[in-house]
C-alpha cells in the first residue's frame, strides 16, 4: 500500500510540488501583510487579474508542447485591445447613430459592444493564420515568425494609439471585464458546475468500463469530485463576501473548459502531444504537422483575441502599453504550471494554476509595496527556478 501511495506520488510530483508552492506563497504574503492578502476584496481583485495571462496560457500550452514558441501574444493582445477601444470611442459612435435612428444610447452602446467583440476575435484569428502560414507552411521558425510578430503588432499599437489613451468604453463592454454576478446567480452557477463534475466522473468510468480500462476505487473518484467541488463552493462564498463571482473569471473557467476538453479528447489535441512528443515517428504515421501547428496558431491568435478584449474592458481604454510583456507572463505560467520546454507535456489546468501563481507573487508584492525593481527580480528568479525543475525531473525519469 505504501508503495502505491509513493509511486503515485512520484508520478504527480509536479503537481502536488505546484500545489505546495502556491499555498506557501498565499502563507508567505498573507503573514507579510498582516492577513490583507487573505481579504475578500484582494482575492477577488487577485483572481480578476490572472484572467487576462490565463487566456494567453490556455493557448500557449498547445505552442509549447509541439516545441514552438510565441513571443507575439502580448503585442498581439494590445493590438487588439487599440483596436477595439477605437471602435469603442471613435469609429462606431460616429456611425451606429446614422444606421439605427430613434434606437436609445444604451442599445446603440450593446450593438457597438457586439461588433467590437467580433470584430475583435476576428482580428485574432487573421493574425494567427498570418504567422500559422509563415510557421507551418513556410517553415520559417516560430522564434523568429512570433519576434517579428512582436514588433509589427507592438508597432501597430503605437499606430493606433498615436501615444495617446483611447476613450471613452462603453459601460456593456466594461461590464465583460469589470462586472459580477450576483450573489443568487453565483450559486446556481456553482449547483450546475458542482454536477456537471460529479456527472462527468460517473460518465468517465462507464467509458472507462467499456472499453475494458482499470479502474480506481469509486470512492476515490468521488473524493476527488468532493474536493474539486468543495474547492469551487469555497471560492464563490469568498467572491460573494464581496460583490460576487467576477464574470472575467466565469469567462475563463468556460474557455479553460473547452480548451482542456480539446486537448484530452480530440485527435487535434492528442496530435499536438504526438508532435512536441515525436516530431518524425508523427510524421511517418501520417498525421499532417503543418496542418495540425497552423490550426494551434489560429487557436493562439482567438484567445489573444479574447485578452485584448477583457484587456479593454480592464482597463475601460486602450493604452500605448497595452499587453507589454505579457508574452513573458503566458511562458512562465505555462512553464511553472508544468509544461515542459522540451515539448510533448502539459495540461491547460496547469497552465492556468501557473498563472495564478504568478498573479499571486505580483499581488503580493503590491500589497507589501514592494518596488517594482524587486518584483521583477523575484518573478525572474521563479521562472529560472520553474525550468530548472522541469529539466531536472525530465533527466530523473
Amino acid at each position: 500500500m505504501s508503495q502505491k501511495i509513493l509511486k503515485r506520488l512520484q508520478m504527480n510530483i509536479r503537481t502536488y510540488t505546484m500545489i505546495f508552492a502556491l499555498l506557501l506563497i498565499w502563507f508567505l504574503f498573507g503573514i507579510l501583510t498582516d492577513w490583507v492578502f487573505f481579504s475578500p476584496r484582494n482575492l477577488s481583485n487577485l483572481f480578476r487579474q490572472m484572467t487576462i495571462i490565463s487566456f494567453l496560457a490556455c493557448g500557449m500550452v498547445l505552442v509549447i508542447v509541439t516545441g514552438n514558441i510565441d513571443l507575439s501574444v502580448g503585442s498581439v493582445t494590445g493590438f487588439v485591445s487599440a483596436i477595439a477601444a477605437a471602435l469603442q470611442a471613435y469609429i462606431l459612435p460616429s456611425i451606429l447613430p446614422n444606421l439605427f435612428t430613434g434606437y436609445s444610447p444604451f442599445a446603440i452602446g450593446t450593438i457597438s459592444t457586439l461588433i467590437t467583440i467580433v470584430s475583435s476575435l476576428i482580428i485574432g484569428v487573421l493574425v494567427g493564420v498570418f504567422q500559422g502560414v509563415f510557421i507551418a507552411y513556410l517553415r520559417v521558425p516560430a522564434f523568429i515568425v512570433t519576434l517579428g510578430g512582436m514588433l509589427i503588432f507592438r508597432g501597430g499599437v503605437l499606430g493606433i494609439t498615436q501615444g495617446k489613451t483611447i476613450v471613452p468604453i462603453h459601460d456593456t463592454f466594461r461590464m465583460i471585464a469589470q462586472g459580477y454576478f450576483s450573489n443568487e446567480v453565483g450559486w446556481i452557477i456553482t449547483f450546475f458546475v458542482v454536477i456537471a463534475i460529479f456527472y462527468n466522473t460517473i460518465l468517465n468510468r462507464t467509458k472507462k468500463k467499456e472499453y475494458g480500462f482499470q479502474l480506481q476505487p469509486l470512492y476515490r473518484d468521488i473524493l476527488k469530485a468532493g474536493l474539486i467541488s468543495l474547492l469551487i463552493v469555497v471560492f464563490v462564498f469568498l467572491m460573494n463576501e464581496y460583490r460576487g463571482l467576477q464574470i472575467p473569471v466565469f469567462i475563463l473557467a468556460v474557455v479553460a473548459a473547452i480548451i482542456a476538453y480539446i486537448t484530452n479528447n480530440t485527435r487535434f489535441g492528442r496530435y499536438a502531444y504526438a508532435i512536441g512528443g515525436n516530431r518524425e515517428a508523427t510524421r511517418l504515421s501520417g498525421i499532417n504537422i503543418p496542418k495540425n501547428i497552423f490550426l494551434i496558431f489560429v487557436l493562439m491568435g482567438l484567445l489573444c483575441g479574447v485578452a485584448g478584449i477583457i484587456l479593454t474592458g480592464y482597463v475601460a481604454a486602450g493604452t500605448i502599453g497595452a499587453g507589454l510583456n505579457y508574452e513573458l507572463d503566458a511562458i512562465a505560467s505555462c512553464i511553472l504550471g508544468g509544461t515542459s520546454t522540451l515539448g510533448g507535456v502539459g495540461t491547460v489546468y496547469g497552465a492556468v494554476m501557473g498563472s495564478l501563481i504568478m498573479a499571486s507573487l505580483a499581488n503580493g508584492m503590491s500589497v507589501m509595496n514592494m518596488d517594482i525593481f524587486w518584483q521583477y527580480i523575484i518573478k525572474g528568479l521563479v521562472l529560472i527556478l520553474a525550468v530548472y525543475i522541469d529539466v531536472a525531473t525530465k533527466k530523473t525519469r
